[in-house]
């Protein structure tokens, strides 16, 4: 319908302007009186006409005095002469008046008479083009849907290893995939298959598209990208028909690397979702083993996809002949931070106190895409404050926001309340520092950042891939310090610990059932998720213990938090007076840093 409106606005757009075109044409320039043929005898006879140009029946008339001019219409059966002498024209007065004969214009004849007829076909003939014209489009649309989806990355996106910081083991499994590209023959004179399909796996932000678009960077040759949801649709086989048009594609244009992301939207186990064998999204996973199938031994194209759930594809994905290449990408340590941080700084401008590697040492566990993430967030915050720099208290504050959430600073406490709150993070912070090998305290403070009320800041000297029991003991205690400092402060608690002991729990579950850190149910594990998809979630873990088991499991979770909770409580006990003074100078100033923090443990 809007189509329709559409069109018809633009006929009548196009009318009006036909219309001006031709009464612009077909105007006078200036308005020419017209006459009778008596009037026009009666000045013949007076003397007052010079000249009279006859054009079929039209007359032109140029009088004498200012060369006004006039018209005027003859008999159509006489002529001019015969005309004006039945009217009584003096022969001698039409002597001195110059008389020209023009003949009738064809075109001006032809255009007069067809024009008026032809000009109302003329506009039902556009109005319907336009309508055909958009139903072309449709039907255009219907025959494209099919269609592959990729899109080519364009020259100004050419990305390489030298913009993709750390990965080492990722790029030398890479390298032999650039060399195929850049040279099959030594391949294929050896003997030697390059893998078909390249699987790189790893936790969302680790760079798993940047790092293929780098091997197309660094071979030189096209790169076609598509996501796996692109594929699937709502009618039956356009999945699979836009997996056969993809590959045609990549291979008209080979050598040349496809890139799928996400890839397990399409990859997951047949059979385990709704629908049976049959639906849509298994038939374009067929479509796509066929198609890998069919790659010659001389195809160059390789077949790249990204998925952070490895666990949830098809076997029949990744056997050898199809994705039998692995490349797993981990999140980056601290050398890799800092370098990825280097990477994002480029077109920034820093201050001199900028320290890249001590923003490294604050973001263990953090990826690529949210290391950028700080990068730009440290940007914004230096420019909401009119600065033209960033400096290094743009990019601290900004990892608080990032860990955290925004300041909320229109989140006020009362006295009584900003008190209960600086003794609960200066319980978390005093227990953590009377016990061995948890990290050190970064930063206290008391203002408000996302839901928390105050937080307080615990960071790892160094990337650490075990934990032991102890660890996680001293940690429970330290989760616990802040619940037991209330307790033992005010003699009553708050709602402000309920996260504290929730995480604690979840904790001291996982040690007995996962870790098989518990001293009495020992060295098993207890639980096992199996995985029923429905509309994409797991829904089901079955248990595969008994109820007295449990209850022991139970018991042992009480154990630990209870043995946390006494340890926390001995420590808050005997170091009261430095309790008080971290909570005073945290009323006081709000925030504490890792320096100011020390100089009160020593004191």
């Amino acid at each position: 319908m809007k189509t329709f409106v559409k069109n018809l606005l633009l006929a009548v757009l196009i009318f009006i302007v036909l219309s001006s075109v031709f009464s612009v044409l077909y105007a006078p320039a200036e308005k020419i009186e017209e006459v009778t043929l008596s009037q026009l005898a009666t000045q013949v006879n007076d003397g007052k006409v010079s000249e009279i140009a006859v054009e079929g029946n039209a007359l032109s008339v140029v009088l004498k005095e200012g060369g006004k001019k006039e018209t005027a219409k003859k008999e159509s059966e006489a002529s001019l002469t015969e005309s004006l002498k039945n009217y009584g024209v003096d022969a001698e007065k039409l002597r001195t008046v110059s008389i020209k004969i023009k003949e009738p214009s064809g075109a001006l004849f032809w255009a007069g008479v067809i024009l008026p007829f032809l000009l109302p076909f003329v506009l039902v003939g556009v109005l319907i083009w336009f309508m055909f014209r958009q139903a072309q489009k449709g039907s255009l649309q219907a025959f494209s849907f099919s269609k592959t989806k990729a899109k080519m990355a364009g020259p100004t996106e050419k990305v390489t290893f030298a913009h993709v910081a750390g990965l080492k083991e990722a790029k030398e499994e890479l390298h032999e995939v650039v060399d195929f590209l850049r040279n099959p023959k030594k391949f294929l004179d050896i003997g030697a298959k390059i893998p078909r399909g390249v699987l790189l796996m790893g936790p969302p932000g680790t760079g798993k598209t940047l790092l293929a678009r780098a091997v197309a960077g660094e071979a030189g040759v096209p790169f076609f990208h598509i996501s796996g949801s692109e594929f699937v649709e709502m009618f039956v086989g356009v999945g699979a028909s836009r997996v056969r048009d993809t590959f045609q594609t990549a291979k008209k244009n080979a050598p040349s690397i496809l890139f799928i992301d996400e890839m397990d939207a399409i990859g997951r186990h047949r059979g385990a979702g709704l629908g049976g064998g049959h639906d849509e999204r298994e038939q374009t996973l067929n479509q796509i083993l066929v198609e890998m199938d069919g790659f010659e031994r001389e195809t160059q194209v390789i077949v790249i996809a990204a998925t952070n759930r490895p666990d949830i594809l098809d076997p029949a994905l990744l056997r050898p002949g199809r994705f039998d290449r692995h490349v797993t990408l981990d999140e980056p340590d601290i050398n890799d931070r800092e370098q990825i941080l280097k990477i994002h700084s480029k077109s920034k401008p820093f201050a001199p106190d900028v320290n890249l590697r001590a923003v490294a040492e604050r973001t263990p566990g953090f990826s690529g895409a949210d290391l950028a993430n700080i990068m730009n967030e440290g940007a914004i915050l230096a420019a909401r404050k009119d600065q033209t720099i960033i400096s290094q208290i743009h990019l601290l504050d900004a990892i608080e926001k990032v860990m955290l959430g925004p300041e909320r600073k229109s989140h006020i406490l009362s006295a009584k309340e900003k008190e209960i709150t600086a003794y609960h993070e200066a319980g978390h912070a005093l227990v953590a520092a009377s016990l061995p090998g948890t990290d050190p305290v970064h930063k206290i403070s008391i203002i408000s950042r996302g839901r928390a009320g105050g937080y307080t800041l615990k960071l790892p000297t160094e990337d650490r891939h075990l934990h032991t029991k102890t660890e996680f003991i001293n940690d429970l205690s330290v989760m616990l310090g802040g619940y037991t400092a209330e307790q033992g402060v005010f003699g009553e608690l708050t709602t402000g610990a309920s996260n504290d002991l929730q995480k604690a729990t979840e904790l001291a579950r996982r040690l007995v059932t996962q870790f098989g850190m518990s001293d009495k149910l020992g060295p098993m594990t207890f639980g096992h998720k199996e995985e029923m998809i429905f509309l994409g979630k797991e829904i089901h873990e079955s248990r595969n213990y008994s109820e007295a088991t449990a209850s022991e499991i139970d018991k042992e979770v009480r154990l630990m938090i209870g043995n946390a909770h006494e340890v926390a409580k001995k420590i808050i006990k005997e170091k009261r007076s430095k309790l008080d003074q971290i909570a005073r100078r945290l009323i006081e100033k709000e925030t504490i840093e890792k320096e100011e923090f020390a100089q009160l443990i020593k004191e």
